[in-house]
């Protein structure tokens, strides 16, 4: 029996009907929802189906192209299907960025309730206890269930309906181009979901979140890679609008690449719709460094190093809304393969912190001798300004403290003359320990700080500028 066949059925047959859409989430949506039906769904809505359906999936993550129906499907259909079906969920939280596009989905749900006959024929009645729902809730009263909403950070600490827990978390669209551009924020955003809304629930609660890839950082990125890593349990789907075949992913929506390209002139900007639609970060004609450049090493090698040179970028001040002091170390060895060519690499957990004057001089003097077991290693800085006076400071104490002046007229600029050396790989970078230095050098122009860009540039420039031609490693 084929499934236009099941829907018949279903339709002359209530019992057989409702036994079905309370099992299985793809035939309740279909039954009562059809008028939201446009276009034939996609294989990646069978999935999205299927997944939803399995209790034992605690966290999952969706990523899907602009328009493709993963909220309708998972903000919308999903909390209804959980509560009226067989799972039996009892208290639901949804979380938008803001409150005003949760309720937005509170709305969507209610008018279902409140107009939808069949599904208030079969599976109702829906009248909120006490008179009509509110702004941030719906009470189902025949089921002693409730669906509240929530923004984004906002805490969940006290979020109870009778004795439940949130039993199912469905966070949509958290993050925006804005939002994504800062650390603090993907930080402050990430620490939330960690430690308010996954201990908000209990063991069994299960999280979905929705959303697109805004960039190598954004909250789905790091989720990606936790479940990648296993370092968080739960599944990872991504939905771009042409699959790997090169072929249309929703063909009853787009059913040829000649419908794609359409879509794509309609949106008119390459970099938007490779981001919104194909789930590729790539870079604007503003990107100094892409992260595909950059390549990592997993131990130093076993030859002593040429040298090993840090390079510095001062702020002397501890105001929280000053610049961070950086300092980035690497250590240069010769490549052998090329005579008279060198790799720098670069070493894990540099400095960034506020820092005044005096904390700055003892700072780099510890590092310095720290990275050579007791012999002072160079320490490259920028001679402009209040900078000159940590140089001659250093100098004075026995420190080789190199001037450095800058070789570009401005940070992007002397940034933009280490990429070639990034991208040939002779620049390589750990594994582990560089995160927010590797998130400034792909967001450089974006990102609120490029305190540890500037001493990275800073470091390569300087090597460059000492060469390395037959000098010989370290004694």
């Amino acid at each position: 029996m084929n499934f236009d066949d099941i829907l018949k059925v279903m339709l002359r047959d209530k019992r057989v009907r409702l036994t079905i859409v309370k099992r299985i989430h793809k035939f309740f949506y279909y039954f009562y929802f059809a008028h939201r039906i446009e276009y034939p769904i996609a294989p990646f809505h069978e999935e999205i189906f299927h997944l939803s359906e399995q209790k034992d999936i605690k966290m999952m993550v969706i990523a899907g192209f602009r328009g493709c129906g993963k909220s309708e499907l998972l903000a919308m259909s999903l909390p209804l299907w959980a509560i009226l079906g067989d799972q039996k969920v009892k208290f639901i939280v949804i979380i938008a960025q803001t409150e005003e596009k949760a309720q937005m989905f509170l709305r969507q749900i209610k008018l279902e309730l409140e107009n939808n006959e069949l599904l208030k024929r079969d599976l109702g009645p829906f009248q909120a206890e006490g008179g009509p729902w509110n702004t941030t809730s719906l009470y189902f009263k025949k089921y002693n269930a409730k669906i509240t909403i929530a923004s984004a950070e906002q805490s969940l600490r006290s979020f109870r309906h009778m004795q439940y827990r949130p039993q199912l978390i469905i966070l949509d669209d958290l993050e925006d181009l804005e939002s994504v551009k800062s650390v603090e924020n993907r930080d402050k955003l990430y620490n939330w979901l960690i430690g308010d809304v996954i201990p908000a629930g209990t063991k069994n609660t299960r999280l979905v979140i929705l959303g697109g890839i805004l960039g190598e950082d954004s909250l789905l990125s790091r989720l990606q890679k936790n479940i990648r890593d296993r370092a968080m349990s739960g599944v990872y789907r991504a939905y771009p609008i042409v699959g790997e075949d090169n072929m249309p992913t929703w063909p009853g929506k787009y059913p040829d690449m000649k419908a794609i390209e359409e879509e794509k002139m309609r949106m008119g900007d390459e970099v938007a719709f490779q981001r919104e639609h194909m789930l590729r970060i790539i870079g604007g004609g503003n990107q100094v460094i892409r992260k595909k450049w950059i390549r990592y090493y997993d131990k130093l090698p076993d030859d002593k190093p040429l040298d090993i040179i840090t390079g510095v970028d001062l702020a002397i001040s501890k105001k929280e809304s000053a610049n961070f002091t950086s300092m980035v170390s690497g250590k240069i060895y010769a490549f052998k393969k090329l005579s008279g060519k060198f790799h720098i690499y670069i070493l894990p957990d540099p400095i960034n912190e506020r820092l005044d004057f005096p904390e700055t001089i003892e700072k780099a003097k510890i590092l310095s001798k720290k990275l050579g077991n007791g012999r002072a290693t160079d320490l490259v800085i920028e001679n402009s300004g209040y900078q000159e006076a940590a140089i001659q400071q250093l100098r004075s104490e026995g420190y080789p403290a190199i001037s450095f002046k800058p070789m570009g007229s401005d940070k992007r600029s002397r940034l933009a003359l280490t990429t070639d050396l990034i991208k040939n790989g002779m620049v390589l970078f750990p594994r582990t320990g560089v995160e927010p230095l590797a998130n400034q050098l792909i967001g450089f122009g974006h990102e609120k700080y490029d305190d540890l860009a500037d001493a990275f540039a800073i470091m390569v420039l300087g090597a460059i500028r000492n060469g390395y031609n037959n000098r010989p490693p370290i004694a």
